[in-house]
């Protein structure tokens, strides 16, 4: 059996996975493709489910420039090189230069551990579209600016129905990853409060995870991650001033994390530097630099 599109609402459909794709439809038989996975095996599964359904690929959106979120852009490109690219500003040049994603977790040019297909997707070109109702491939949405997880973002409203990207995770998500990735924490959470106070959303997709009507409780459970993960920072910090990767241990400890790989690392490390960065905003932190180390510690 060929992989199939589940019905989200009036002319809007997804594939499940691990990240989820959207397909808005379009007139003639064209589909807006909204994320496209990891890599050529989730994006042969989006193809065949769209040719499955009637229709043809019209242009693809990138909700951000996470490689999970793009990775299956050049398979597709491959068969429909004509196939326009968007995604919000920075990300689409991150799209178009995906080294920028393990470059700013190292710091440096990254080593081969960090250039995997979970930090480094193939690239593609990638043009920049802006927030607001906007008619891509031929679909008409809305794309909504929700920061945080990512440097920009959009969530993709298409009437009742609504894809959050991730800024909001499933609750098996948010289980699974108690270091739930952001760029920013303060940002993370103001977009997720945002779209809890969205009226008329019958629906709500995460990026990752199912489909459910009960947004505020979704919000809820997002919003309360987030902050347990704030907490476990700053109960770090208790512990005395410390180095980034020494917090790191000492959090990981606390939420039950462990690393298996560098790559999961470098991204546990950034979600701190986030909080700490929230923290820091908030006086409740302060840096010390002293005998060349660079440390925090409470304010």
């Amino acid at each position: 059996m060929p992989p199939s599109l589940q019905p989200f609402g009036p002319g809007v459909s997804y594939l499940p996975g691990t990240v989820n794709s959207v397909v808005v439809e379009g007139p003639g038989g064209h589909a807006l493709l909204v994320d496209t996975g990891l890599d050529d095996t989730h994006a042969r599964k989006l193809l065949r489910a769209l040719e499955a359904a009637g229709l043809t690929p019209g242009a693809i959106l990138n909700t951000h420039s996470h490689a999970d979120h793009h990775g299956g852009n050049a398979f597709l490109l491959g068969r429909f090189p004509d196939l326009p690219v968007y995604a919000p500003p920075l990300e689409a040049a991150i799209i178009r230069h995906p080294v920028l994603e393990p470059l700013s977790l190292w710091g440096a040019a990254p080593p081969a551990e960090l250039r995997t297909k979970f930090l480094l997707a193939p690239a593609s070109p990638a043009q920049a579209v802006g927030p607001g109702r906007q008619t891509l491939g031929g679909a008409e949405v809305e794309l909504m600016a929700v920061p945080g997880h990512a440097a920009e973002m959009y969530a993709v409203r298409v009437g009742e129905v609504l894809y959050a990207a991730d800024a909001l995770f499933g609750p098996e998500a948010l289980g699974k990853h108690p270091l739930t990735f952001c760029a920013d924490s303060a940002q993370q959470k103001a977009s997720a409060a945002a779209l809890g106070e969205l009226d008329g959303v019958r629906v709500v997709l995460p990026g990752h995870g199912d489909p459910t009507s009960d947004l505020d409780g979704l919000v809820a459970a997002n919003l309360a991650a987030y902050a347990r993960t704030t907490d476990a920072v700053a109960a770090a910090l208790a512990g005395g001033p410390a180095t980034v990767d020494e917090l790191l241990a000492r959090v990981s400890a606390a939420l039950g994390v462990t690393a298996t790989n560098p790559g999961a690392w470098v991204l546990n490390r950034a979600v701190v530097s986030a909080h700490l960065g929230d923290l820091l905003a908030l006086g409740s932190a302060a840096l010390d630099l002293e005998g060349g180390v660079l440390r925090v510690r409470q304010a």
